[in-house]
């Protein structure tokens, strides 16, 4: 009995070893995302309220008078609900939107750290992060 419990602990801790790279990859984003957040006012498009990363879909008017389609990743389901995600943020409500956009420049925001959301007609905060106005680990 033992010899099977050594065994299976030394499998358990080369599978700790195998598949931890793989979880810090999926939830590091230091070369994904810019460090400083910024500011989005837009129409809500669609809300997809899924596991493991939500995704709010608004419609942003740019300098030029174009819109321009966003995406921007929350975090679960559950969690958002915890939290005290809004019911009423629905198609066509207008959002501010705080948080950190792609390096790339796409029209991709990140809503899982120091954001939040804001309800622009009423100023109702529906979404806001423990950490939002904090300023990035290591900045002055």
């Amino acid at each position: 009995m033992k010899k099977t419990s050594l065994v299976a602990a030394c499998v358990a801790a080369a599978g700790s070893f195998i598949l931890a790279p793989s979880a810090w990859a999926h939830h590091g984003d230091a070369g994904r995302y810019i460090e400083d957040v910024v500011e989005m006012t837009g129409t809500v498009v669609e809300t997809q309220l899924v596991n493991p990363h939500s995704i709010l879909v608004f419609d942003v008017t740019d300098a030029a008078g174009k819109t321009v389609r966003w995406q921007a990743e929350m975090g679960g389901a559950q969690q958002l609900m915890r939290a005290g995600w809004a019911t009423d943020v629905t198609p066509g409500t207008k959002i501010t939107a705080t948080g950190r956009r792609l390096k790339s420049g796409a029209p991709y925001m990140n809503l899982t750290e120091r954001a939040r959301v804001v309800l622009a007609d009423s100023g109702k905060v529906v979404m806001q992060n423990a950490n939002y106005g904090q300023a990035a680990a290591g900045a002055q």
